[in-house]
């Protein structure tokens, strides 16, 4: 069955700015400071993807709690799958999802560079990479405060899908009352989860596919896309349960990354507040601090 598109929500712009602790995985110790990235539009989704056009989203035997989001002529195409949401125009959420996944691609930088399952690893919050693919197995847990923030990144040389089989993510201290952590999963290309309890925020460069697996977060495919050419592909299968999170929303921004005030440069996907320059940054549209969009700037 397909299902029609409705209208997509108004979301409230909100900045996301989260500091972490200390960074102690292995024998290494230091003081790390990361941003949970803002998705705008995207946020809010329990899965969002840029194309094909026939099933850029599809459920079979399975149930999805949250909205979900296709481009027109996009199709959310269902076979004995439960959806508690709805299904949306995503072309302005697709396009702040691809603003996201470049600024996590370029910001976030390595506090650490992982290796291995992650079986039986407790990480405090930070921004962890593999340089390649990711194949995870076992239990990874996530030990810190509530407002802590994780964010992995998978294929960093270039190229690397992840992998999760029998894969499991546990929160832990804090953070494990949180209904949704901020764990974010940025990956060069596929992401593939089979029989996995896994949580958190999925930027993939290409498809996501859960066979009968738990997922808590949202799955947004198609990174490597352009506003001209989507791609992406969101596939639910062999019994799995998705719970996407609620709309935060907010402008796609990394907290202290500063703007240039340059014209022609198209938005920056920075802090308006915190220029460059000598004056508050209207970050290419802008017109007043805080707020991107040249509505008192210059024509």
């Amino acid at each position: 069955m397909t299902r029609a598109i409705s209208p997509r929500r108004l979301t409230t712009r909100l900045l996301f700015v989260v500091p972490f602790a200390a960074l102690l995985y292995i024998p290494f110790t230091g003081l790390a400071a990361a941003f949970a990235p803002g998705l705008g539009s995207a946020a809010g989704f329990a899965a969002l993807a840029g194309g094909p056009a026939d099933g850029a989203v599809t459920c079979t035997g399975s149930d999805i709690t949250g909205d979900v989001g296709v481009i027109d002529p996009g199709t959310f195409k269902e076979t004995d799958c439960t959806l508690t949401g709805t299904v949306e125009d995503a072309t302005q959420p697709y396009a702040d999802f691809l603003w996201a996944y470049g600024q996590l691609q370029s910001n976030a930088a390595c506090d650490q560079t992982l290796t291995g399952t992650l079986a039986g690893v407790t990480l405090p919050p930070g921004v962890y990479c593999f340089t390649a693919a990711a194949t995870l197995t076992g239990t990874l847990t996530l030990d810190g405060p509530a407002d802590g923030v994780w964010i992995f990144k998978i294929g960093t040389g270039g190229t690397g899908a992840l992998t999760g089989t029998s894969f499991t993510v546990v929160m832990a201290g804090d953070a494990a009352g949180t209904k949704c952590p901020n764990v974010y999963w940025w990956v060069a290309q596929d992401a593939t989860l089979t029989t996995s309890f896994f949580q958190g925020t999925i930027l993939a460069g290409a498809d996501i596919t859960t066979t009968g697996a738990t997922f808590i977060g949202e799955a947004l495919a198609g990174g490597t896309g352009t506003t001209d050419i989507p791609t992406g592909a969101v596939t639910f299968t062999g019994g799995s349960t998705v719970s996407g999170c609620s709309a935060t929303g907010g402008p796609v921004v990394f907290g202290g990354l500063k703007c240039n005030q340059g014209v022609g440069n198209g938005p920056e996907g920075c802090d308006p507040g915190n220029s460059n320059n000598h004056n508050a940054s209207n970050d290419e549209l802008g017109g007043k601090r805080g707020d991107p969009g040249r509505k008192i700037g210059n024509r």
